[in-house]
């Protein structure tokens, strides 16, 4: 619960929030705080582990209806991977600005907002990928490739979208481009140069 109102105010206003402010948003005294978390640092760091996992848009992937038709299960998936990309982004970015480094006197399998080891992150985004391939497989069977090999190509186009433009031509493709170039290729019709 004080994690979940926290990450809104560490979007906002990073490292610079205050017990206070939290204790608000939570709806709690600010003693409460500190007898969840032995500080401040350690409540951002829980922010920041919550940010970048996984569990929350797991369950969002896996509550999207298998039987809506592709373009629209995947236009969900699009959706929820994006807003937890940028909520990550926000959170990570926001306390990377104002000066906090996570777990800075840790080491680096200490304890909560840690970055995740290697195996970590490459587990995250293999479970990732299988809650987007569950997605794919009632149309295996339309597929060139396996529901497996649609869900990584998702995934790659999805999250080379979220690099920052640099001239209005490079603007992040929406979900919708990025389905239909993943469904239909780029060309206006089969069989054209």
């Amino acid at each position: 619960m004080i994690v979940a109102a926290t990450l809104p105010l560490v979007a906002e206003f990073g490292a610079a929030v205050t017990t206070s402010q939290i204790a608000r948003a939570a709806g709690i005294g600010e003693a409460t705080i500190f007898r969840a978390f032995k500080d401040k640092d350690e409540v951002l760091d829980a922010c920041v582990a919550e940010a970048v996992g996984t569990e929350h848009v797991l369950r969002e992937l896996a509550s999207i209806p298998l039987d809506e038709p592709l373009d629209v299960r995947l236009t969900e998936a699009a959706e929820a991977l994006c807003a937890h990309m940028e909520r990550m982004g926000a959170v990570v970015g926001s306390l990377y600005a104002s000066g906090h480094r996570r777990g800075r006197d840790r080491t680096p399998d200490a304890g909560p907002g840690e970055r995740p080891p290697q195996d970590s992150r490459a587990q995250s985004l293999a479970a990732l990928r299988d809650a987007v391939a569950e997605l794919i497989e009632p149309d295996r069977d339309a597929l060139r490739l396996s529901p497996e090999r649609v869900a990584s190509a998702f995934l790659g186009l999805l999250f080379t979208r979220m690099t920052t433009p640099v001239s209005e031509a490079d603007a992040p493709l929406t979900p919708q481009e990025l389905l239909s170039v993943l469904l239909h290729g780029t060309l206006k019709s089969p069989g054209s140069n």
